[in-house]
């Protein structure tokens, strides 16, 4: 027996204050309450031995305790009302922790109808019972109910709507009995980890494209396409090697992964002549039988000081499929980057666009950058999206706080989904070609997968005087909006087009590598309607071509039997000529291009591959990872460890670490390519 003098409960209580009631309290336990009644156990037909019914037994035994025992003391009353009220409600639904046939009552029902093993199951196969009418109907296919009784569901149903739903991670309340606390229910089995989708399974929209093929100078010995200063594809290829998946081949554009990274080609002296072609032609490290022309190009670098100043409109999605982790938060944050970089004399505008396009911020001098600032933080998803409005919008913002002489960009940060308004690539493109011949260029940043619209992005970015980037992480903005902002904001040449003549008396075969999405046809050279890429201050862009000699033995295409090179009375024109290169561009605010021209001669070839810059090399080394994510035939006989080899022989100054990062790719990619060639998943 206790004593007075030891610890004694009810002896405490007895001389206890009674609590006044708690209202928050009586809303928990009858949450509780509601969250653990079960309405399969409770309509079981009667005299089905399982679930325990309700009986006057039970409320009679209820009455008893609480009249007779407890509400005498109304300090004890107002202390265990509330956790018996909870037991009592486990009790009544027949879901007590006590009852010790409680497993056996679950291993007897249905593996369907437990309650646990249903909410399991239906996890595992992504189809969660997300509401009490969702589960009412499942149980109707499982077992037809009588119709008077299906009418009273839809009572119930109406009645439950009125009762909120109990707060996220409420459980309720559980006895202390020892040996109940530390035995789990054996019928409670875990979900199986959900399945992680396959990259290659999204919903992304890419530009399908043919690897450029070996042609015969002797049919075709003029090739010609448009500059591109785009890098999407290679923070694309990053991305995806390491999610542990290889790249889908039209997400690899082989120039763009060569021009992701800087390289110190020597540029012109003076901003009269906006940009220098450097020229060099050596061996090919995966052919012996052919030789590559590398063809580098600088864009003059404008001074800080010089520069001109910026209108910038920056034109955000906020639709519903922006509200991912990749997409809007990073979109704001990347901005914030850039905002930091502007000058007091800059404007910037903000457009967004959602079910409909509105002007969140308009013109804004670069000094109020709080308020810029604000405007960003403030930006939230939601809606379709009505991204033609929003084009329509933020270019007319454009021409509003036009700079004369300045730079007048819409900057365009997406995931590429327009589905409101005129939605279609042929529509969107004639829509920016349209607005072009108002000056004003744009720039499309594009963010997240799985509903990424690179084909959309890659048609409005080369028909709208623009480039294209892909933002994956807070560095690449960083790189790109920060690093690169010159490149990037300020264009110092338009419409750049290159065309290549070789030489049949000396070439045989060339192949572009990469610039397929670029190709013009030989008259667009000369015609100053059609639009080209844009070169930005300071900004390099790289061609290579590989090229065949007349007489090397790796020739893939014979003579033809009536062909005849141009002969003058002195024999073949040109013969020590390789090639004659001419680039064709326009100055930001003209509209008459202008005329570069420099032949390829011994000159320009170089002994051996060694002998080339540290700069050359590593752009070929990148050239050959494209052309193995494309597994293009050429490089079947060089493998992964030959081009990592190369670019790490030839990484040079790498301040940035870009290239040591591309070293790590090439090596994700040897892993996942032999993981696939054993046939692992």
């Amino acid at each position: 027996m206790t004593s007075r003098n030891e610890y004694d409960p009810l002896e405490m209580l007895r001389d206890a204050h009674a609590p006044a009631p708690d209202e928050a309290a009586r809303r928990k336990a009858l949450s509780a309450a509601l969250s653990a009644y079960d309405e399969e156990i409770a309509r079981a037909p009667q005299g089905k031995a399982a679930p325990r019914r309700p009986s006057a037994g039970t409320q009679s035994f209820w009455s008893r305790i609480m009249n007779r025992h407890f509400l005498a003391t109304p300090a004890i009353a107002g202390l265990l009302a509330l956790p018996l009220a909870g037991y009592a409600a486990f009790w009544l639904s027949g879901t007590s922790p006590f009852a010790v046939d409680r497993e056996t009552r679950v291993e007897q029902q249905p593996a369907a109808t437990r309650p646990l093993e249903r909410e399991a199951a239906a996890v595992n196969s992504g189809k969660a019972e997300t509401s009490d009418h969702d589960a009412r109907r499942s149980r109707q296919a499982r077992s037809p109910a009588p119709a008077e009784e299906q009418a009273r569901d839809g009572a119930d149903e109406e009645a439950s709507a009125d009762y909120a739903q109990p707060p996220v991670g409420l459980v309720a309340p559980q006895a202390a009995a020892p040996e109940m606390m530390t035995r789990a229910p054996a019928a409670i089995v875990a979900p199986d980890p959900m399945p992680v989708p396959r990259l290659e399974e999204g919903r992304d929209r890419l530009t399908e494209f043919s690897t450029n093929l070996v042609k015969a100078v002797a049919e075709e010995p003029v090739s010609t396409f448009a500059i591109d200063t785009d890098t999407a594809s290679y923070s694309w290829v990053r991305r995806s090697l390491k999610e542990g998946v290889m790249p889908q081949p039209d997400t690899v554009r082989v120039e763009e992964m060569i021009n992701y990274f800087p390289y110190d080609w020597a540029g012109p002296e003076s901003a009269e002549t906006p940009f220098r072609a450097n020229v060099s032609v050596m061996p090919t490290p995966w052919n012996a039988g052919t030789k590559l022309m590398h063809v580098a190009i600088k864009g003059y670098d404008v001074a800080p000081a010089s520069r001109p100043r910026a209108n910038l409109v920056f034109l955000i999605d906020v639709s519903g499929s922006m509200d991912e982790p990749d997409k809007l938060p990073l979109l704001k944050s990347s901005f914030r980057l850039l905002v930091s970089r502007l000058s007091d004399d800059d404007t910037v505008s903000i457009v967004t666009y959602a079910g409909n396009a509105g002007t969140v911020l308009e013109p804004t001098r670069g000094s109020e950058k709080a308020r810029i600032l604000a405007a960003i933080d403030g930006l939230r998803p939601g809606g379709s999206t009505a991204g033609e409005a929003g084009l329509r919008q933020a270019y007319d913002l454009a021409r509003q706080a036009y700079i004369e002489g300045g730079v007048n960009r819409v900057m365009l940060a997406t995931d590429g989904d327009f589905n409101v308004g005129q939605s279609s690539d042929e529509e969107l493109k004639r829509l920016i070609e349209d607005r072009r011949e108002s000056g004003v260029f744009l720039s499309v940043l594009g963010f997240g997968r799985g509903n990424l619209n690179d084909r959309m992005m890659q048609t409005i970015a080369q028909n709208g005087n623009g480039t294209a980037a892909y933002i994956d992480t807070l560095a690449e903005a960083e790189k790109t909006l920060v690093q690169e902002a010159g490149s990037t904001l300020f264009p110092i040449a338009k419409d750049v087009k290159v065309q290549v003549e070789f030489n049949p008396a000396a070439i045989a075969e060339y192949r572009l590598i990469g610039y397929e999405t670029r190709a013009l046809n030989r008259e667009d050279f000369n015609d100053d309607r059609v639009d080209a890429g844009e070169i930005g201050s300071g900004h390099s862009v790289t061609a290579i071509y590989e090229i065949t000699p007349k007489d090397s033995p790796a020739r893939r295409i014979d003579d033809l039997r009536y062909g005849e090179a141009t002969v003058t009375g002195e024999g073949v024109a040109n013969a020590g000529e390789y090639a004659f290169v001419k680039i064709r561009y326009k100055l930001p605010n003209e509209d008459v291009s202008k005329l570069i021209e420099q032949p390829v001669t011994r000159a320009n070839e170089l002994p051996s591959f060694d002998a080339a810059s540290a700069d050359q090399r590593f752009s070929v080394a990148v050239a050959a990872f494209g052309q193995k994510l494309r597994k293009t035939s050429q490089l079947a006989g060089m493998d992964w460890e030959a081009i990592a080899g190369l670019a790490s022989a030839s990484r040079g100054d790498d301040p940035y670490g870009y290239r040591g990062e591309m070293l790590s790719l090439v090596r994700l990619a040897a892993a996942l390519d032999g993981r696939n060639e054993h046939g692992d998943p």
